[in-house]
């Protein structure tokens, strides 16, 4: 019989392994939550699994007569497994979340998630880490000529990348992570019954050949080579992830194209090196190839932006060129390694197998040094040192291997020789665009982040992370601070609160300026903690403010995990396409924070319509609406270019009392008056509404809700990000051709019909606004902007004499003209005083003017 069914098997148990993985994965996380120590002790949990099974079981399959029960019953171990954690995962992930607690330690939490992960995971794991052994009997058993080793190997990768691109692209978008994993299980299955049909009555005993003299040092080899392998994986990644758009195409596409290194280094190891397998110094060049390649692979990352560039500028626009730049990227990093790092495993297996060692065994112990990776390389080195000094020591590492033999000392050298002129001459691999005449103030590489603030010429500070998601500036204050006291004076006498994310600080620090009210902010990186002080020394002069406690954990499990209650719950406008972000816009997260509300809380969700698509929107607020029916929409502010809009709900359901709102908005105790942030008046406060529950839900009919099994944002999202189609003002203005909004369907009871209407002219004026400022285009030149904005301003006026955002702006320009145009701006004030003589400044300026008022 020939290779081909037993190679068919192999990409078959690689697509449902690695699809088995991605859905696990995302499901622990859920759990876990995305704090690194979580994130690497969950890779390594994984990696231990398999060497866990591939030692206990690989002995025992060598010594079987019938290795294709063997193969059989690990693809069943795998599939039933898999139908089980279908109903296990959800309270197997509840106990481990309990265990962890609120506020874990980072060895705590990292002992939880290795050990939790490990068990639960551990029967699938296990009996993938033998599969591949037990295939490599069977075809020995067949009677074979030649070692099947590498050719077994490339196929299971090769399989284990349609699997990975499958499940990215098709499979979760389309069915969800539950039904991903059911179709994965199935394959094992039907693995399992293929190889009992195939090989069952065909596998003979044989006498196997007496083994060679065990060679020197091949167990540390394997440890260490593994180590190294997925250690240079986890450096590239961190790297790449200044550059690329950290999507989850991003991270399928560097998987698949490392995946597809590996086989294709083991596909030709079988093809050309396999009747070497015994020559004495073959096992050293490869290594120094390997250390010649990991050398050129990590120079290449200091090219990765102009690369990107270069691509995209030949390329052009559109996802498909967008995803095709990222895996050239990993290409350059990751193509050259990856080969050599196929064939130079193939190698070492093929003489362990030939020692004696067996295949099995050999394969658990370079298993076991890939689990060791992600705690090693990715918190111990990489943490301490950089990505730049871990990825030159992954390189002094395979040098160190690759001078056992004395022929190779000379190019050893010359490499070692290059590695410590990048080690001393190369700058960081840190990516950080920096505008002309700006200037660095400080940059932390975190294990989940690189985090900057870049200061512009005009002195304007801006925190990113990973040089890609801006997390905002110095100049946001104003909407910053909106985004808190909006939904704080909504609250008639909030005490504690939650913010959810805290980026520039300044949401939640604005929150805290309130006497009466305790803050607590949940950051996922520690550098954006730190990066913050930046930004609110401008609130808080620098001094700590008793009343805002900064947490530094995952939001999504912090909300899970705790057991206080809050009159406030705000979450910040998360990026949706960015890896882990979407899960803070799931049914089950929702429900999470509405159980975390006190009666009559308040819970405020931001989201970024800048970032976002209205399809993808409508699955968001599909989710928001299945936990909080009587939920509303509002918009943060009335900008164009980053419109932020809120869905906000009570956590009874009911509608908002005016009288205590009116009385907390001229009561509160803040070192800012509201009036400071355009909130001066109850028509300011309720003049962002949008949306109705009414209106909330014909917007999401047919839209699937976003959820933890069909995690829907975090495959739709990333479309706007790679090509994006409309303009954010675009898909404002589309979005609120849509929604509507009355008074009495937001408050409980209104003082007045006058009233009533006042508000909803306010709201009638607000739309008007910002149609009119769709096309207008900024100009130094007052004569120029009055032209564009003069009417249309005044037709809002027109329509609602309460509209500030009209009034102030016209006062302003009106002031400037004065200088140059006398007339004309006694004109432009005559008419502002005429629609609103109840405010003083207009009359006030008209008089310093000369003119008399209307």
């Amino acid at each position: 019989m020939s290779w081909a069914p037993a190679l068919a098997l192999m990409v078959v148990s690689g697509f449902a392994a690695l699809g088995c993985q991605i859905v696990w994965m995302q499901q622990i996380a859920i759990w876990l939550g995305h704090e690194s120590t979580a994130v690497l002790a969950v890779v390594g949990a994984f990696f231990a699994g398999l060497s866990g099974g591939a030692f206990a079981l690989g002995k025992r399959i060598e010594a079987s007569p019938r290795p294709a029960r063997w193969y059989a019953a690990c693809e069943a171990v795998i599939g039933g497994w898999g139908l089980v954690l279908v109903f296990l995962m959800a309270p197997a992930g509840r106990a481990m979340l309990d265990v962890t607690g609120e506020q874990p330690s980072s060895a705590w939490q990292l002992g939880v998630a290795f050990a939790g992960t490990l068990l639960l995971l551990l029967p699938a794991t296990a009996a993938m880490g033998a599969t591949l052994p037990a295939l490599e009997r069977v075809l020995v058993r067949l009677g074979r000529s030649g070692s099947p080793l590498a050719a077994l190997y490339a196929g299971n990768t090769f399989g284990a990348v349609i699997g990975v691109l499958a499940a990215a692209f098709w499979l979760v978008p389309e069915f969800g992570l539950t039904r991903t994993a059911l179709v994965c299980a199935a394959l094992s299955l039907l693995s399992a019954v293929a190889a009992l049909a195939l090989f069952q009555r065909s596998a003979g005993a044989v006498t196997p050949p007496a083994p060679a003299a065990r060679r020197p040092g091949l167990v540390p080899l394997l440890a260490f080579t593994g180590l190294l392998g997925i250690g240079y994986e986890l450096l590239v990644v961190r790297v790449l992830r200044q550059v690329a758009e950290n999507t989850v195409y991003t991270f399928a596409m560097l998987l698949a194209v490392y995946l597809v290194g590996t086989a294709l280094g083991a596909a030709a190891y079988q093809r050309w090196l396999a009747r070497h397998a015994q020559a004495v110094r073959l096992g050293e060049k490869l290594l120094m190839a390997l250390a010649l390649a990991c050398l050129f692979g990590t120079a290449s990352l200091w090219a990765a932006a102009w690369l990107k560039g270069m691509f995209l500028q030949a390329a052009g626009p559109g996802m498909a060129a967008a995803l095709a730049a990222e895996a050239v990227l990993a290409a350059s990093a990751f193509l050259l390694p990856t080969v050599v790092m196929g064939a130079l495993f193939s190698h070492l297996c093929t003489q362990a197998v030939g020692s004696g060692l067996g295949f099995g065994r050999s394969l658990a112990i370079n298993t076991l040094g890939a689990a060791a990776a992600p705690l090693v390389v990715g918190l111990l080195i990489a943490s301490n040192f950089g990505p730049k000094a871990a990825l030159l020591l992954v390189v002094t590492g395979y040098l160190v291997l690759a001078l056992r033999s004395v022929r190779l000392v000379v190019p050893v050298a010359a490499t070692g020789v290059a590695t410590l002129g990048l080690a001393l001459f190369a700058p960081p691999l840190a990516f950080v665009d920096v505008p002309d005449g700006g200037r660095i103030v400080s940059y932390r590489d975190g294990s989940l982040g690189a985090v900057s603030v870049v200061e512009d010429a005009d002195g304007v500070a801006r925190l990113r992370i990973d040089n890609r998601q801006q997390e905002g500036s110095s100049a946001t204050l104003y909407a910053d601070a909106r985004q808190a006291l909006l939904p704080m004076l909504l609250h008639p006498a909030p005490r504690r609160a939650l913010f959810l994310g805290l980026g520039t600080g300044v949401t939640a620090t604005s929150a805290a300026q309130d006497v009466q009210l305790q803050v607590d902010a949940v950051e996922l990186l520690p550098e954006v903690i730190e990066a913050s002080q930046h930004f609110t020394r401008r609130l808080d002069s620098g001094e700590t403010n008793p009343r805002l406690r900064v947490i530094a954990a995952d939001a999504r499990r912090y909300v899970r995990a705790t057991h206080e209650r809050y009159d406030l719950i705000v979450s910040d406008n998360f990026h949706p396409a960015r890896s882990g972000s979407a899960s803070l816009y799931t049914v089950e997260h929702f429900q999470a924070v509405h159980e975390r509300l006190e009666p009559g809380g308040v819970f405020c969700q931001w989201l970024p319509l800048h970032q976002l698509d209205l399809t993808t929107l409508r699955s968001i607020v599909a989710a928001f609406i299945a936990v909080e029916p009587g939920g509303w929409a509002m918009l943060a502010t009335n900008s164009l270019e980053t419109p932020v809009l809120g869905l906000v709900a009570r956590a009874d359901g009911g509608r908002f009392e005016l009288a205590p709102l009116r009385a907390r908005l001229q009561s509160a105790k803040l070192s800012s008056p509201p009036s400071s942030f355009g909130l001066a008046d109850d028509f300011a406060l309720f003049g962002g509404f949008v949306a109705s529950p009414a209106a909330l839900a014909r917007f999401a009919v047919g839209a699937t809700p976003n959820s933890d099994d069909h995690p829907i944002v975090a495959y739709r999202a990333p479309r706007i990000t790679y090509a994006p189609d409309s303009r954010p003002r675009d898909r404002l203005l589309a979005l609120l051709e849509e929604l509507s909004v009355a008074p009495h369907e937001v408050l409980s009871a209104a003082p007045d019909g006058t009233w009533t209407a006042q508000l909803a002219a306010y709201w009638r004026a607000r739309d008007h606004f910002l149609r009119a400022g769709r096309d207008v285009q900024p100009s130094s030149d007052v004569h120029r902007t009055l032209a564009q904005v003069r009417e249309p301003l005044l037709e809002v006026m027109r329509i609602s004499p309460d509209f500030r955002p009209a009034y102030d702006p016209l006062l302003q320009m009106a002031a400037a003209l004065g200088r140059t145009d006398a007339q004309g701006a006694r004109t432009l004030l005559a008419e502002l005083v005429r629609l609103q003589p109840a405010r003083p400044e207009g009359g006030l300026a008209l008089e310093r003017l000369g003119g008399a008022r209307p």
